[in-house]
């Protein structure tokens, strides 16, 4: 069964169903930013980005502020393999360290000027107390154990995707101009594991890393767990369709931020997406509608294995990610370091002179 974008968020309507526009605005980017007083694409990627910031808004000023990052939080039936070095009890204490401002993802977002939110897509242990950065989106109680079956049902993955899209439209309303994508759950790191090897067809082998800090025992028991997962889900699978992958192997924070990323793309809005796992359900997104891509922007190249497998197979749609910093915590520092490139791109675009505002002659013919 093949979704469609309409079963998900009706009436969204993406960046690139209009490609000659976006072909044009693009060609338009590109002559501003040749006019500018600087030799020709000296600005290296910066000058990717703003074209493509112009391309998905149309118009000048560009404008990446306000960001608010969301650091999506769920827990996974999974956790019950071993496969990560952290009890599942990790997931709730790190939700209430986002709470009160003590994780990386914190300091990072108020360095850089972002908002950040915690969304609960379905952690342990039932609802949290209410809390001003907290926004509840609960889709059950944890996932069930992928590697027994469905981690969830296709109904709940659908009613994930829609809240994650409509939480994106609520945003914008609120006058957000960027949205970043992060994530905390432990064993998500299989769970993103699992999707890449059902999207891209890869071998557990290819995909397992250590996430959390597992050592090599355990990533080589994560990949012996994955084989379960996809074997016990095979028939769901056989058609490689995004939603019952998900479904089937994914965690209640990857089927948010998914939908997260759809509905901001019908936004106009550019999507900071972190590591490994981000890139997991940026994956899935864009296998159920590769139009979004325009709005799409990979942070940092995570020193997570699988994330260049992912990558790669993400590559005729998106450029490369921006940054190599080694990293691979998650929660959305990644994408809170490359807000500010965002904001440089903007900047450089909006507030540069052209030769001739600025009196400075041309290179030679």
């Amino acid at each position: 069964m093949t979704t469609t974008l309409d079963a998900i968020a009706p009436g969204l309507h993406l960046p690139a169903e209009e490609p000659q526009t976006l072909e044009s605005r693009t060609r338009e980017a590109q002559a501003r930013l040749d006019s500018l007083t600087k030799p020709q694409g000296s600005l290296g990627r910066l000058e990717e980005l703003a074209r493509r910031l112009y391309a998905l808004q149309g118009r000048r000023p560009l404008s990446a502020a306000p960001a608010v990052m969301l650091t999506v939080a769920g827990d996974h039936g999974v956790a019950a393999r071993q496969v990560s070095p952290f009890p599942q009890d990790v997931t709730r204490q790190m939700v209430r360290n986002f709470l009160r401002g003590g994780a990386a993802v914190n300091a990072l977002c108020k360095t850089g000027g972002m908002d950040l939110f915690v969304v609960d897509a379905g952690c342990a242990g039932g609802p949290f107390a209410p809390h001003p950065m907290l926004l509840d989106r609960r889709l059950g109680d944890g996932t069930a154990d992928m590697s027994r079956g469905p981690a969830m049902s296709r109904e709940t993955c659908l009613e994930g995707l829609r809240q994650g899209a409509a939480l994106a439209r609520e945003l914008a309303r609120r006058g957000y101009r960027c949205l970043g994508l992060g994530e905390m759950g432990i064993a998500n790191s299989t769970a993103g594991a699992a999707l890449g090897c059902a999207l891209l067809r890869l071998p557990p082998e290819a995909m397992a890393g250590p996430g959390a800090g597992a050592d090599p025992a355990m990533v080589r028991h994560k990949a012996a767990v994955l084989h379960e997962a996809l074997a016990a889900n095979a028939a769901l699978l056989r058609e490689g369709d995004a939603v019952d992958a998900l479904a089937a192997l994914g965690g209640f924070e990857l089927t948010l931020m998914a939908g997260l990323l759809l509905g901001a793309a019908g936004e106009r809005l550019p999507v900071l997406v972190d590591g490994f796992i981000c890139t997991a359900a940026c994956l899935a997104a864009l296998r159920i509608a590769p139009e979004a891509a325009p709005a799409v922007f990979l942070t940092h190249v995570s020193a997570e294995p699988g994330h260049a497998a992912m990558t790669a197979g993400l590559a005729d749609l998106l450029p490369a990610p921006l940054l190599r910093l080694e990293m691979r915590l998650g929660e959305g520092t990644g994408g809170a370091v490359a807000y500010n490139l965002l904001r440089c791109a903007a900047a450089v675009f909006n507030d540069m002179a052209t030769f001739d505002e600025a009196g400075v002659a041309e290179k030679l013919a």
